[in-house]
């Protein structure tokens, strides 16, 4: 070489090195491992970035940038690679590929866009279940690999974009029998519902629920598995109240990859209830059905009027929401009703935060169901007791009428403030202890009042325990008043608060009886909760002193403001002193304010007590 040819050379060397930085071009480079974490990660779920396995597909086939300007084409070319070798992994990059195919189209809002993305949404689940379950050269994914894992998610995401409406916009899915088109070709929809036993056409609406986000829960109750995640809303009811049951879309593909394209395939979409199943059959196999209830519980509440229904009913003599049991799901044979009665100026959306842990038990989800009760919070206790029991009796008529389910007879119910009056009155024998302490006498038969009268009067103030509940229990319950219902905010309550003409009538029948016995203020004119709940009510001093009946286990959640003594605590409406009940099985101190319903430490001692109630039933 010659001089002038070697100096060549070495300046293009030099230029080379210090253009490159003196980095090989193959190499490995370190770095964090979040980074080394999200490279493995890519989807076209996420952020439309495609897996490594399925740019190396793109790169094979020379499809790079031919993916990018006609990706109908890139779907036929793999789509006949994978049928002519049989590939298992080109499933998966078919799968990848009509996902993010369809989310282009999507996005696309020109409204001259030819092109369905529902469509390819749906090639995307039929390819995925074809990975997952299709006849292929290599043998079915293990589910620890994590192709398994990516292939379920594009299963489930893109089935729930294929129901929805076209350009929709509020997630509502289109469930019904028809001919469905695929990019490469035409699949026969049959609907069915094999595990919904409600007619579908009696819910207003169904909406995917991966496309929507709960908050003010704390616990996201989900499983993992199989399927789009459905709400399924029912038109207004009581009061507006709209019922939301969670279900689950599943498509079954019962074809394979060589008949796309070729003929007619035949696919069922089934409907389950995450009440009635929660795993379906596949070739031999149990696979689990993906749920998401929290998600439902959580648009149940997104109505702005369900949060004001506790200040309405109490003032008001209209039950915008009718007094009565509701149930949070449909009925179950052999499942212990679990029933929680609110406070005052309260409603059910209090226990929400309860409910939903509760219900991500595998033991209690399975053991229980959780009903709630609904009244006017303004009214007077022993009338609101008295609602609750006949709403109790004729709801257990409702569901069992001939009386062949055991679980409905071991019922727990539990309440928060007033609502655990209302509770200890279903599970207590009062005879005529109450009606005599306000009387101020045990010797009724001397009192000159005719029959009719304390015939009235006994029905609210003598009670016999409900032969089906079995277990109470009390949270921050006022047994002995609360002393923040003083004489001021008694009287304020009595000019704001509107009550049933019922319970006029009977106050003013009552008063009648004045000039003929010495009827104690209680007894005076009409008369609201807060009345009920004084501390210087003679009725209700008596009931706390009388426990509940023998067969029925009783146990308290008491709230404590502060960390000093907490027999000297108080919660903010109710002190220590009047929450404490002797005969209680268990007690619970909860350094809370009274409403303590959402705290953790509440929840859990209220999971504790369940699971004993559920060990305890016979056959359980």
């Amino acid at each position: 070489m010659s001089r002038r040819n070697y100096y060549l050379v070495l300046v293009v060397t030099l230029w080379w090195a210090a253009q490159s930085g003196c980095v090989a071009p193959i190499g490995a480079d370190r770095v964090s491992t979040s980074r080394a974490y999200e490279q493995n990660q890519e989807s076209p779920i996420k952020e439309g970035q495609l897996s490594g396995t399925t740019k190396y597909v793109l790169h094979r086939f020379e499809q790079q940038g031919v993916f990018t300007k006609t990706p109908d084409a890139t779907l036929k070319v793999v789509h006949q690679k994978a049928v002519e070798n049989g590939e298992r992994g080109l499933l998966f990059a078919l799968s990848e590929l009509n996902y993010a195919t369809a989310e282009r189209v999507r996005h696309n809002l020109q409204p001259w866009e030819p092109r369905d993305a529902r469509d390819y949404y749906l090639a995307s689940a039929v390819y995925a279940w074809l990975y997952l379950f299709g006849e292929a050269a290599e043998p079915p994914p293990s589910p620890f690999d994590q192709h398994f894992r990516a292939a379920c998610d594009l299963y489930n995401f893109a089935l729930g974009w294929a129901l929805t409406e076209r350009r929709g916009t509020n997630a509502t899915a289109v469930l019904s029998s028809g001919d469905r088109r695929l990019p490469n070709g035409e699949l026969e929809f049959e609907l069915k519902q094999p595990g919904f036993p409600w007619e579908l056409s009696s819910f207003e609406q169904f909406v995917v629920a991966d496309q929507f986000s709960p908050r003010g829960l704390s616990v996201r109750n989900r499983q993992p598995g199989l399927g789009s995640p459905l709400m399924a809303i029912s038109g207004p009811g009581p009061g507006g109240l709209r019922r939301v049951v969670p279900a689950t879309a599943f498509l079954r593909f019962d074809g394979q990859l060589k008949d796309i394209g070729q003929k007619k395939v035949h696919a069922s979409l089934e409907i389950y209830s995450d009440y009635e199943k929660n795993s379906v059959t596949v070739g031999g196999s149990d696979v689990p059905l993906r749920s998401e209830t929290t998600v439902a519980a959580a648009y149940s509440l997104n109505q702005s009027f369900v949060w004001k229904i506790g200040m309405t009913q109490f003032l008001s003599s209209f039950e915008q929401v009718p007094t009565d049991v509701y149930l949070t799901q449909p009925y179950r044979p052999g499942r212990i009703p679990v029933v929680f009665v609110h406070g005052t100026f309260s409603s059910p959306v209090w226990w929400a935060e309860m409910m939903n842990t509760l219900a991500a038990d595998p033991v209690l989800s399975r053991s229980c169901q959780f009903w709630y009760f609904i009244y006017n919070s303004g009214n007077p206790v022993a009338y609101s007791a008295n609602r609750l029991r006949e709403s109790l009796v004729a709801k257990i008529k409702e569901l069992d009428p001939e009386g062949k389910d055991d679980a409905l007879q071991q019922m727990v119910v539990v309440g928060h403030s007033q609502g655990g009056l209302l509770t200890k009155l279903t599970a207590t024998a009062t005879e005529d202890k109450l009606l005599e302490a306000v009387l101020g006498t045990n010797k009724l038969s001397e009192l000159n009042i005719p029959p009719e009268h304390l015939g009235k009067l006994r029905k609210y103030t003598n009670f016999e325990p409900l032969p089906f509940v079995k277990r109470v229990v009390f949270i921050s319950t006022p047994h002995r008043g609360s002393y923040a219902a003083g004489n001021f905010l008694r009287v304020l309550a009595r000019k704001m608060v509107t009550l049933p003409s019922t319970i006029v009538k009977n106050a003013s029948e009552f008063s009648a009886l004045s000039a003929q016995i010495d009827l104690p203020p209680e007894l005076r004119g009409p008369r609201t909760s807060l009345d009920g709940m004084s501390t210087k009510n003679p009725g209700l001093l008596a009931l706390a002193e009388i426990p509940v009946a023998p067969n029925v286990k009783a146990h308290s959640i008491i709230a404590i403001q502060g960390n000093g003594d907490f027999k000297e605590g108080k919660d903010g409406l109710v002190a220590y002193e009047s929450a404490h009940q002797a005969y209680a099985e268990s007690e619970f101190i909860v350094h809370s304010f009274h409403s303590c319903q959402d705290k953790p430490s509440t929840i859990e001692e209220v999971r504790r007590i369940l699971h004993k109630h559920v060990k305890a039933v016979p056959g359980s």
